[in-house]
């Protein structure tokens, strides 16, 4: 009897254990992030110090979760030469269902120590476009595209991914699902879910490092911080060019009508976030010195009698402008058509409102101050031989007439000198 109860104790002890060291792990976390939306210079900054923030803190490996639609080509090099330079593995997990990586993010998904997609998600189309998804102009285009297939073609030879599928990924905008990107060696792996694609990476063999080892239940999530948020938003050349706009009609508003103060400072605080913008994307300064120029005419507007010739040149300037301000060598970079073409019927009306109205105000006979009296009839109070006073407005003026006037006549106001009024008779029997 007392044999069968130490079986069974050893039984049970055995049994409970097993569970437990099927739980337990000693690998390293994994840390996670997300990536979604545009690459701009944000982004790969923030991945960097993802990867730095992985790399010391001895993670198994990085996760990038990726959903984009392309962005900037400079800024997937960093990202790309990030990933080269990354002391733990990363894996890009082209994520959840309905995710893509599109342009850019086929080339950040092939430079991935693993390249991974879910179910119903595609990968391609890397073809260079602008930022309103055009195509550039026929030189440029062929230049850029002839730079980015070297680019993705040697990303794909230093992976071992398909090297032919990537130059017609960017030259023929070629897509595929995350089943035919499998079966063409375009990525490593499909997995169901995060849990799935952790299961089958832990103990994953690499070419040039160790095998992927992380506990699974070991996840750290990293988030994006206010500045990241900030200048993702900021990176938008759509939202630094509006932000230009409003700053210069701000200060062209506060030039006009000075001691406002209110047009003033918005102004000035939109142009400091736009230049902090534009220090973030590549920005021609001919489109800038355009802009800037037109502002000039719009300001001389109200100065020179030009009967709307520097309004005109003004609205030429600020459209050629608004159309240079952003290097499009790159191919993903300007202005949205969309976008242009309302605001610069807005601020260019504002600036033609402005100055119309600011010029019409200085042609304007004045109605008050000395200017004010020129052309007014006055009634003598004592007599002009050739000085005395006159009344004028309810007001006692010193006047002065080359002709005699007797108290009580009418005189009419032709010029003023200090504070005495210089009038003339008026011929009564005419009135």
């Amino acid at each position: 009897m007392r044999q069968r109860l130490i079986a069974v104790f050893l039984v049970c002890t055995v049994l409970g254990l097993i569970p437990f060291a099927s739980a337990r792990s000693d690998g390293p976390p994994v840390y996670l992030v997300t990536l979604s939306g545009a690459v701009t210079p944000a982004t790969a900054d923030f991945m960097a110090d993802a990867i730095d923030q992985a790399g010391e803190a001895g993670a198994g490996c990085l996760v990038i979760l990726l959903d984009t639609p392309g962005g900037l080509v400079e800024s997937t090099r960093q990202m790309v030469m990030a990933i080269y330079d990354s002391r733990v593995p990363v894996v890009v997990y082209v994520a959840p269902s309905g995710a893509r990586a599109a342009s850019a993010g086929v080339m950040i998904t092939m430079a991935a120590d693993v390249a991974a997609m879910a179910p119903g998600t595609h990968i391609g189309a890397a073809h260079p476009v602008n930022a309103g998804g055009k195509d550039i102009g026929e030189t440029m285009a062929e230049k850029v595209t002839n730079d980015t297939v070297a680019f993705i073609k040697s990303i794909a030879e230093r992976r071992g991914r398909n090297v032919k599928w990537a130059e017609e990924a960017v030259r023929e905008s070629v897509s595929v699902t995350e089943s035919e990107a499998l079966d063409k060696k375009i990525i490593d792996l499909v997995a169901r879910d995060l849990d799935d694609l952790l299961a089958q990476i832990n103990g994953r063999e690499l070419s040039g490092r160790t095998p992927i080892a992380v506990d699974p239940d070991q996840r750290v999530w990293i988030a994006e911080s206010l500045r990241v948020r900030i200048l993702k938003a900021l990176s938008d050349p759509n939202i630094a060019y509006i932000l230009m706009m409003i700053g210069l009609a701000g200060l062209y508003f506060e030039l006009s009508h000075p001691g406002v103060v209110l047009p003033g400072v918005i102004g000035s605080i939109a142009l400091v976030l736009a230049f902090y913008a534009f220090q973030t994307l590549p920005v021609n300064v001919a489109g800038v010195l355009l802009i800037v120029l037109a502002l000039i005419f719009f300001i001389l507007e109200m100065k020179i009698a030009s009967y709307g010739l520097l309004s005109v040149a003004g609205i030429v300037s600020l459209l050629i402008g608004s159309v240079m301000l952003f290097d499009r060598t790159d191919g993903q970079m300007g202005v949205s058509w969309q976008v242009i073409i309302p605001t610069l019927a807005l601020v260019g009306g504002f600036f033609v409102a402005v100055a119309a109205l600011v010029f019409r105000a200085h042609t304007r006979q004045p109605m008050t101050g000395g200017l004010g009296l020129i052309g007014k009839i006055a009634v003598v109070k004592t007599p002009l031989s050739p000085t005395g006073r006159v009344q004028i407005h309810g007001e006692l003026w010193f006047a002065r007439c080359p002709d005699p006037v007797a108290a009580g006549a009418r005189v009419r106001v032709i010029a003023m000198d200090g504070l005495t009024l210089e009038v003339e008779p008026i011929n009564e029997e005419s009135h």
